[in-house]
Formats: C-alpha cells, sequence, structure tokens
C-alpha cells in the first residue's frame, strides 16, 4: 500500500529553504544537490549508510578487500564481509557466493496474463502485436497466454524512493530460492507462456542466473514457439554480463528497458547511493543490438517523475541523451507514489507528467508515454 500524502513544509540543512517538495529523510533540496555537491554527497551517503544498515544490507566497500565485478558497483570486500548485493561474502580472502549463480538465484515467479503490467508494455509484442508474426501470437498481441514475471531479491541501487521494496527482506534473508532446473522445467512445459521478464530489484547481481535460464529455455522449447526474453534494469551491470543476455533477448524478440532515474551525476548518487556513470554507458553500447531490429523496439528507457527532484531540467537531458542514441527508443514517463524513505513527497502532478511528455518529445523523441496515469494527482 502507498502512503497517503499529507502536505507538510521541510527545510533543506544547506540553504535553509522549506518547501513540501523536500523531503524530511533526505532534507536536501534540488538546488543544493547540484550546486553544493560535496555537501550533499556526504549527507546523502551518510543516509544510504544508515537506511540500508537497518534493512541488513552493507556497503561493500573496503580499503583492503577483495574485487567483484559481478555488476558495476564494483565492491570491495573486506574480510569477513557481504557485498554490496548481500549474495557473497570474502572468506579468507576468497570471494564466495552461494546465490546469483547460474543455478541458484534469491527470488519468485508468477505469471501475469496478457497484457501483462510491465512498463514497457505499451509497446511491447504481447500487448501491441508489434513484431508479428515472428515476435507476437497476433496483431493485437498475445491475449489468452501468459508471461512469466521474475521478481529478483537482489539490486545494484538502492534508491530512496523504491516502488518494489519486497527486495529488501529478500537480499537480507536470501530467501525465497529459485532453481535453474525447476524454473526452466515448468517455463518450458506451460504453452501458454510467451514471454519471460525479468525484474526486481533489479537483475544486475543475478546475471548468472538470468542468462542460463533464458539461455536454457531457449534452447529447450520448439523452435518454432514465439517466447520473448525480457529485462526491466537499472542498468548498473557488468558489461559482459549485460551484452551476454542482451544477445538473447534481441534474438527471441525481447526487449532491456532501462530506468535512467536522473541525469545530473550528484542527484543520482544522492537518490541511488551509486554513481550512474555506467548506466548510461551500458544504455549507448546496447544501441548497436537496437540498430538491427526495427519491431518490436528493442532497446526502452522510463524515468520515474520524481516531484522535488526530477524537474523539467532533469527530463530535457535524459530525453536528449536517449534522443542521440536513437530517437525511436520508447521512454516512459512514470507517475510517482510516495514509497520508502521518500513516502513525504506527494504523487506527480497531472500538468507536470504532461508538460514533462512534451519537453521530451521537443528532444526529438518520437514515442513519448506516461505510466501509471492512476496514480497522477
Amino acid at each position: 500500500m502507498f502512503k497517503v500524502f499529507k502536505a507538510k513544509k521541510e527545510k533543506c540543512r544547506i540553504c535553509k529553504k522549506e518547501s513540501e517538495y523536500i523531503s524530511g529523510f533526505l532534507s536536501l533540496c534540488l538546488d543544493c544537490i547540484r550546486r553544493e555537491p560535496s555537501k550533499a554527497l556526504k549527507i546523502g551517503e551518510n543516509l544510504h549508510l544508515k537506511a540500508r544498515d537497518q534493512i541488513g544490507l552493507f556497503s561493500g566497500e573496503g580499503s583492503d578487500g577483495v574485487g567483484c565485478d559481478r555488476c558495476a558497483v564494483n565492491c570491495n570486500i573486506t574480510e569477513g564481509e557481504k557485498g554490496y548485493c548481500g549474495l557473497l561474502k570474502n572468506e579468507s580472502g576468497r570471494l564466495v557466493r552461494e546465490f546469483g549463480t547460474s543455478q541458484k538465484a534469491v527470488g519468485v515467479w508468477y505469471h501475469n496474463p496478457h497484457p501483462t503490467n510491465c512498463v514497457p508494455s505499451w509497446c511491447c509484442p504481447g500487448s501491441t502485436g508489434s513484431g508479428h508474426p515472428r515476435f507476437a501470437k497476433t496483431p493485437e498481441g498475445d491475449l489468452g497466454y501468459r508471461n512469466a514475471a521474475v521478481f529478483l531479491g537482489s539490486c545494484s541501487s538502492h534508491c530512496l524512493y523504491c516502488q518494489n521494496t519486497d527486495w529488501h527482506d529478500m537480499a537480507s534473508s536470501c530467501e525465497p530460492l529459485l532453481k535453474k532446473d525447476e524454473l526452466v522445467s515448468k517455463i518450458v512445459q506451460d504453452g501458454s507462456i510467451t514471454c519471460l521478464c525479468w525484474f526486481g530489484g533489479s537483475p544486475e547481481p543475478q546475471a548468472p542466473f538470468v542468462y542460463e535460464v533464458s539461455k536454457s529455455i531457449l534452447d529447450e522449447i520448439e523452435k518454432d514457439r514465439i517466447f520473448r526474453i525480457c529485462l526491466e534494469i537499472n542498468g548498473n551491470f557488468n558489461w559482459g554480463q549485460l551484452e551476454k543476455i542482451a544477445k538473447l533477448s534481441l534474438k527471441s524478440g525481447g526487449g532491456i528497458k532501462f530506468d535512467l532515474k536522473a541525469w545530473d551525476k550528484n542527484l543520482y548518487r544522492v537518490l541511488t547511493g551509486v554513481d550512474s556513470k555506467e548506466v548510461y554507458k551500458n544504455f549507448k553500447r546496447l544501441n548497436k543490438f537496437n540498430v538491427k531490429r526495427e519491431q518490436p523496439p528493442f532497446l526502452r528507457a522510463s524515468t520515474l517523475l520524481l516531484p522535488g527532484y526530477i524537474d523539467l531540467e532533469e527530463i530535457s537531458n535524459i530525453a536528449a541523451f536517449i534522443s542521440e542514441v536513437d530517437t525511436s527508443i520508447p521512454y516512459s514517463l512514470l507517475s510517482y507514489a510516495p514509497a520508502y524513505k521518500l513516502d513525504d513527497l506527494p504523487a506527480t502532478k497531472k500538468d507536470f507528467a504532461l508538460t514533462a511528455k512534451n519537453v521530451a518529445e521537443n528532444q526529438g523523441l518520437e514515442n513519448v508515454n506516461i505510466g501509471n496515469i492512476h496514480l497522477l494527482q
């Protein structure tokens, strides 16, 4: 359940400005995050550490630890400590990973009827019929068929406004478990399933499982069966892992949706706790696959319209970046509902969402959508 918002002005601890669009948890305004980054980043870092400690997750940082390159967080894990994802540990100078391997993952899965409620459903074959007959059952989509949704209990970022916090308990407890052979068998045997969507949390820390399950299913299903591999990610991927998965997704008719959370690098870090550099690099890298298939669109993007922090300047810059990559890439502007540590912020206003859509289109984007319309105020 999302929290009902009650307007209350909070004060920025740097400039002392008051506004209902300043989070009480952060106590930082957007202007100070941009203009006083050294102060804002220090405050943000401490808040993330405290919040992660409350849910049993770690920093993944150490001065004399062992490096991990499974995702783009690039942890340096001190002996006896766990990594940022919580799925591996430094034991006597050796990284030991029990979960997120090729055989086991922390997560759950379930069925969704088509059209599904995934973020890019407005442009995917299961909902629109895009790519029919090769990638969709009918010109209208896969009505009557189902999507296998795999929610992974891990993430390579820590968004203070996370809309799917179930992964917190899953990552800290490392349960429930998914087993590769069981998952592959159930999906292969169920002919009503036409696509597999990996989300969470986010797939990055458990990429080997994503790849092996996806590859095994595609290897085992009947040659003429429509079966798409899709991902919803934050993009903070190890490129080698992402490239392997992208090849499977492209071949299957699926796609990869990036959540481009913010443009300003300091704002991105304050909101998510991690760096944005590899996210935007990976998005551009994936365009080499995107240009190989016109329909259905392979590369997709979204941004959550977080009031007070994701303003029109952020949307304009993100849209300009996407447009430079490819103007046809679908971009969804998602309405925000109060959640997690920033639950004292209001929901997205309808007028702002409509203006943001115009701003994105003015940067040359041809396919811009407003998502979660029911949440708009």
